[in-house]
């Protein structure tokens, strides 16, 4: 590690352009910060954050903090060392990473990000000048600047999952993660033993949700949308257990879903808040596997960025098998629907329901609350926007429809 005292310096011209280098950071494209996320999350490594939606996001704050960090020191003092970043967005992180089980190899994120800035850290030095003395000396520094950077952080947040991962072996919250990692996990835990330390009972049926947000939604909020999702199930009690900062998995010892409606307009007072239903199952296989339908359904949501704060797993379980992998789900998209897929959203909707009614046009008017010609109508024109008509390829475009009804933005 380089001492403070032997950190070199940079000439007047260097310290000019190294801030105004720092300024573009600061502003920096968002292609290029996107590109940044998706590396930090891609490896193999990564693969258990990258898959959970609220550490991908705690990840994404992470870079973007480091990122903007390091570019504002580098505003104030050109070509100084630049502290540690122990902003609250890298310490949430650890601690999120830390109650999921996981080590200090995830932060090869920092790593990763630290790769790809350096190449777009180059690509700004070199439009900043072509004299190869300034050029040689900007690299240079910030080379090492961007390096021990990332190593005196790493550092920080490691200790700070070192400090995590000693209070979370004392207390009830940690005794209930760890029974409840071991039930999701088929690990040979009793029923009689789980049920003793969870303080719930594992018999009979359970509906589980996962509550979350990913903008680190206060934890009463978390809490207020989890009591909503009681009242809208009629339970009497639920197991909570906190699987991070932002996150909340809920299991209550009922056999019906939660109503949707009600659970929704509680839940407008969060926009924040995102809930996610599993099936209901019964003994500790339905603890599990509800559980594993809730998470699936969340990785949806997140992946298609829907504004839904509600969904249950029956719901979304053919837009989450259909968008598994966003490439041909969006080449699915645009060979199944053609035009309509940019289409107004009533006639999108009447093709659905159409589709729902069994090509039944009165009963089709009645859900919609609209005149059977409207209908007769609207499937004519989307009879011509479609590649091919609507009866002869009905299921696809159905499924086409309903994935794009998930999504949170229009193509």
């Amino acid at each position: 590690m380089v001492q403070s005292a032997e950190w070199p310096r940079l000439s007047a011209a260097g310290r000019r352009l190294f801030q105004r280098g720092a300024e573009t950071v600061l502003n920096l494209r968002p292609d290029w910060l996107e590109e940044l996320h998706v590396a930090s999350l891609s490896s193999q490594r990564m693969r258990p954050v990258a898959e959970d939606p609220v550490l991908a996001a705690a990840t994404r704050r992470a870079n973007l903090a480091n990122l903007l960090h390091w570019a504002a020191a580098n505003v104030s003092h050109p070509g100084k060392r630049v502290p540690a970043n122990t902003s609250p967005e890298l310490l949430e992180s650890a601690r999120d990473l830390v109650r999921r089980g996981l080590d200090e190899t995830a932060l090869e994120a920092y790593r990763t990000a630290q790769s790809v800035a350096w190449r777009r850290w180059m690509d700004i030095c070199f439009d900043l000048t072509d004299d190869p003395a300034r050029l040689r000396e900007l690299l240079d520094v910030s080379a090492l600047s961007i390096g021990t950077f990332i190593d005196d952080t790493v550092a920080a947040v490691s200790e700070q999952m070192r400090v995590e991962r000693a209070e979370l072996t004392r207390g009830a919250h940690a005794e209930r993660r760890a029974v409840v990692t071991l039930l999701l996990e088929g690990a040979p835990i009793s029923r009689a033993r789980a049920e003793v330390q969870l303080g719930y009972g594992l018999t009979g049926r359970h509906t589980a949700a996962i509550i979350w947000s990913g903008s680190g939604t206060a934890s009463d909020q978390l809490e207020a949308a989890a009591e909503a999702v009681m009242r809208a199930a009629d339970a009497a009690h639920r197991l909570t257990v906190v699987a991070s900062a932002a996150a909340l998995w809920v299991w209550l010892p009922v056999g019906t879903a939660p109503r949707h409606r009600q659970l929704t307009a509680e839940l407008a007072a969060y926009p924040d808040v995102r809930v996610a239903i599993g099936r209901p199952g019964a003994d500790v296989d339905g603890f599990r596997s509800s559980h594993l339908d809730a998470a699936t359904t969340q990785r949806m949501l997140t992946r298609l960025t829907s504004p839904q704060q509600v969904a249950r797993y029956p719901d979304v379980q053919l837009a989450a098998l259909l968008t598994s992998q966003p490439a041909q789900a969006d080449e699915f998209l645009a060979d199944t629907l053609g035009e309509l897929r940019t289409a107004d959203a009533d006639t999108r909707e009447t093709v659905l329901t159409y589709v729902r009614e069994l090509g039944n046009t009165t009963r089709t008017a009645e859900r919609l609350y609209t005149h059977r010609n409207t209908v007769l109508r609207r499937l004519a024109r989307a009879d011509e926007l479609l590649p091919q008509p609507l009866a002869d390829n009905a299921i696809s475009v159905a499924a086409a429809l309903e994935v794009l009804r998930w999504r949170g933005t229009e193509p």
